[in-house]
C-alpha cells in the first residue's frame, strides 16, 4: 500500500524508447504487393527509415532520410511501383529511386534544396514519368511558398509544372491505364478539411511529358464543403469523401458520366474519413479496380470500425476487430489490405487482412522484431486501459475525454485517497486523441497517476459542428472544455481524480491551450508544461510556415489587420504576469512552426517576477521530438518537476522502493 504517484513501475523511458513502434507511414507496391513501411529511429538521430515488411530488413543504408518537409509536417514521403523504391531524402530534398533490392539510391529530381517533394505517384505506363507534389522554397518567407503539381522525368532529371494556381495540392494519382489523373486542392485561408475541392483531367502523354486537358471539377466547396482523398476505383471511377452531411461520407464520380453521387442510400454521422493533417495518412482503400467495393476505418465517437462498402448499392458490410486506431489503409491485391492498427493494450502492429470467398475475415499481424533491440515484456497487467467518457459542457453541448486510472497490480492506494491527474491538451487543434496504448501515458499510469485526455471543441471524430464549436474561440473553448473536464471527473458523481493535484499540458496547439489556461483561469490546475506550445498568436500569424499562416484566421475570428485586439488578448505572453502556476517549458531549437522565442518572452515574464518556471531547450530538435535522448529526457524532467511540485518521493523503477512523502 503506497500513495498515487510514488509507486515503482518498470516502465521507465529507456523501455518507451525500446517499445514504442516507429512505423509512421504504410505504402505498398501496386504491381508486385510488395509491403512496406516508414519507421522512425529515435537512436539513429531520429531519421525515417523505409523497412520491406517481408524480410524486415531496411531498403537503404545509414546515410539516408525517408522524409519530406512539405507543409513542415510532411507525409507522402515515399512509394514503390514495379519493384523500384521511390524516396524523398531529407538532406538535400531531392527524390531517389532504389531500382531492385540491394542497389544504391539515385537522384531524379535536380539538385535544389528549395525544392520539396511528396506524394509521388508512378505513370503506369511510361515509368519514368511521375506527377508529385512540389513545395518551392526558393523565396522562404511562408507568403512566397509556391505550391504546384509536378511531372518528375526520371530520365533527364528535369521538373515540369502541370498544375498551379492554388495554394495547396494533395493526393494526386494517375489511373491504372494512365489515362486521367484526379487531385485535391485548396486555397487560403481553409485548411483541408474546412473547404476542399477535387479535380480530375485526362492525361496527354508521350515519352518526354505530360499534359493535361479537359480539367473537370468533382466535388468540395471554399469555406463550406471538404472533399478529400480521392483514389482510384476502376479506370473510369473515383472514390472519395465531402462533409456536406455533416460526416465525412464516401462518394463517387464516373469520369464517362460526368456526374459525382453519394455512395450511401442515406447519409450517416459517421466519419468516413479524418482530416488531412500530413499528407501521406488514408482511411480507405478499393478491394478491386473494378469499382466494386471499398474499405473504410470510419469514426464515430471514439469507435474505430472497419466497414467494407459496396459501391453499386451502398451495402454495408463490418468486419470486426478489437483495435482503437486504424490508419493507412493500402489494397495489397485483389481482396487483400493491410494497415497499420493500434489497440488498446498492445502497440502497434502491421495486419494483413483477407477477404476469403466464404466472407470469412482473416487477420494477419505481422511483427517483425524491432531494430531498437529486444523490447522488455510489459504485463498487460499493468496495462491502463482508456475508459470513453462524454461529459457535459455549461451549454449542454457533449464533451468528449478519455479516462485512463492509475494501475499497477504490485500497489493499492491509501484508504480516500484521490489520485494526482496529467490533463493532456492535444495538438491540431483540429485532432483527436484515441484509446491507442501509449507508453508515455503508461509511464504515468503505472506511477500512480491518473490520465485524462481531452478531446476538446474544435477536435476531429465528432463531425463538422464540433469541429466549428472552436470557430472564432481558440483559447476559450478548449479552455473551457479542459478545465470543465478536470473539475466535472473530480466531482460527483465521478470523483475520480484529486483537483488539487491535478497538471495540464499540451504540445503546439496543445501548448497554447495550456499557457491560456494556466493565463486566464490561474487557480485550475496545479502545474502546467508546455511543449513547444504557441504564446503569441500575433507571431504565428507572420511568422508560422505556409500551411497554417491563415489557420488563426476562422480559429480566432478575423486576421490579425481586422482583430488585433482579439489576437493581443487571447495570447498568452501578454497575461504572463497572471501565471501563478509553476510551470515547465521544452522546446525544439530550430522549430519553424512555433520558433523558440515564443517560449523565451513566457519564462522571461515569470522569472522577473520570481515566478517557478523550468525551461530546457533541445538542440537539433523542431516542431516535436524525434531523438532518443530528447524523448528521454523530456518525459523524466516533465514527471520529476510533477514530483517536485507536488512534494512526492518515487522511484523510477522496480527496486528500492522508497514510499515517503516529502
Amino acid at each position: 500500500m503506497a500513495p498515487y504517484g510514488t509507486w515503482a513501475s518498470p516502465i521507465t523511458a529507456d523501455v518507451i524508447l525500446q517499445s514504442v513502434s516507429n512505423k509512421s507511414e504504410l505504402f505498398v507496391d501496386p504491381i508486385t504487393s510488395a509491403i512496406y513501411w516508414i519507421e522512425g529511429r529515435p537512436a539513429e538521430g531520429g531519421r525515417d527509415v523505409i523497412v520491406g515488411a517481408s524480410k524486415g530488413q531496411d531498403v537503404f543504408g545509414k546515410g539516408w532520410n525517408a522524409r519530406t518537409g512539405v507543409q513542415e509536417y510532411g507525409g507522402g514521403a515515399a512509394m514503390a511501383y514495379g519493384g523500384a523504391v521511390y524516396f524523398s531524402n531529407y538532406a538535400d530534398n531531392r527524390v531517389y529511386k532504389i531500382a531492385a533490392e540491394g542497389e544504391d539510391p539515385k537522384p531524379i529530381t535536380p539538385d535544389n534544396k528549395n525544392y520539396r517533394y511528396a506524394k509521388v505517384n508512378v505513370h503506369p505506363k511510361h515509368n519514368h514519368l511521375l506527377v508529385a507534389v512540389l513545395e518551392d522554397h526558393t523565396r522562404p518567407l511562408p507568403q512566397d511558398v509556391v505550391t504546384t503539381l509536378c511531372i518528375i522525368n526520371s530520365k533527364t532529371q528535369s521538373v515540369t509544372t502541370i498544375v498551379s494556381g492554388a495554394d495547396f495540392y494533395a493526393f494526386p494519382s494517375f489511373s491504372a491505364d494512365g489515362t486521367y489523373i484526379a487531385w485535391e486542392q485548396w486555397s487560403h485561408p481553409d485548411m483541408p478539411w474546412e473547404g476542399s475541392e477535387i479535380f480530375v483531367a485526362n492525361v496527354d502523354v508521350n515519352d518526354n511529358s505530360v499534359k493535361l486537358s479537359d480539367i473537370t471539377y468533382v466535388a468540395g466547396k471554399k469555406i463550406d464543403i471538404s472533399a478529400s482523398t480521392p483514389v482510384w476505383a476502376s479506370n473510369d471511377v473515383l472514390v472519395f469523401t465531402t462533409d456536406e452531411t455533416g460526416y465525412h461520407n464516401p462518394w463517387t464520380y464516373s469520369v464517362s458520366s460526368g456526374k459525382a453521387a453519394p455512395v450511401l442510400p442515406v447519409s450517416i454521422d459517421e466519419d468516413f474519413n479524418q482530416p488531412l493533417h500530413r499528407l501521406g495518412t488514408e482511411y480507405s482503400a478499393p478491394l478491386d479496380q473494378r469499382a466494386g467495393r471499398v474499405i473504410y476505418a470510419t469514426l464515430k465517437n471514439d469507435h474505430i470500425a472497419l466497414r467494407i462498402v459496396k459501391l453499386a448499392t451502398g451495402a454495408i458490410e463490418d468486419i470486426p476487430s478489437a483495435y482503437t486506431d486504424i490508419q493507412d489503409l493500402k489494397r495489397v491485391a485483389d481482396n487483400s489490405f493491410a494497415f497499420l492498427a493500434n489497440s488498446a493494450e498492445a502497440p502497434q502492429t502491421l495486419v494483413v487482412c483477407v477477404l476469403a470467398d466464404n466472407a470469412q475475415v482473416q487477420f494477419h499481424e505481422v511483427n517483425v522484431a524491432s531494430t531498437e533491440g529486444d523490447a522488455p515484456k510489459i504485463p498487460n497487467s499493468l496495462i491502463s486501459v482508456a475508459q470513453a467518457i462524454t461529459l457535459k459542457t455549461e451549454d449542454g453541448e457533449p464533451l468528449h475525454v478519455l479516462y485512463l486510472p492509475p494501475k499497477n497490480p504490485a500497489y493499492e492506494a491509501l484508504d480516500g485517497e484521490r489520485p494526482p491527474c496529467v490533463v493532456d491538451a492535444h495538438g491540431g487543434p483540429t485532432g483527436h486523441t484515441s484509446a491507442s496504448l501509449d507508453w508515455s501515458k503508461q509511464y504515468f499510469t503505472s506511477r500512480g497517476w491518473a490520465w485524462l485526455d481531452v478531446n476538446y471543441g474544435g477536435s476531429s471524430g465528432y463531425g463538422r459542428k464540433y469541429i466549428k464549436r472552436l470557430e472564432g474561440k481558440w483559447g476559450i473553448i478548449d479552455v473551457e472544455d479542459c478545465t470543465s473536464a478536470m473539475e466535472q471527473l473530480s466531482s460527483a458523481p465521478y470523483s475520480l481524480i484529486d483537483p488539487k493535484r491535478s497538471v495540464i499540458r499540451g504540445g503546439s496547439a496543445g501548448g497554447f491551450t495550456t499557457l491560456a489556461t494556466i493565463c486566464f483561469k490561474p487557480d485550475a490546475f496545479a502545474a502546467a508544461t508546455s511543449l513547444f506550445g504557441i504564446a503569441d498568436l500575433r507571431s504565428l500569424a507572420k511568422e508560422t510556415h505556409k500551411f497554417e499562416s491563415h489557420y488563426l484566421e476562422k480559429l480566432v475570428g478575423g486576421t490579425l489587420e481586422e482583430v488585433p485586439e482579439v489576437y493581443k488578448k487571447r495570447s498568452p505572453i501578454f497575461h504572463a504576469d497572471k501565471i501563478k502556476t509553476p510551470l515547465l517549458v521544452l522546446q525544439g531549437s530550430i522549430d519553424r512552426v512555433v520558433p523558440p522565442d515564443q517560449a523565451e518572452v513566457i519564462v522571461k515574464a515569470i522569472k522577473e517576477r520570481n515566478g517557478r518556471v523550468e525551461y530546457t531547450v533541445f538542440e537539433g530538435e523542431g516542431h516535436g521530438w524525434r531523438k532518443a535522448e530528447t524523448i528521454k529526457a523530456a518525459i523524466e524532467q516533465e514527471l520529476h518537476f510533477y514530483e517536485a511540485v507536488f512534494g512526492i518521493k518515487g522511484k523510477s523503477s522496480t527496486g528500492g522502493r522508497d514510499y515517503s512523502l516529502q
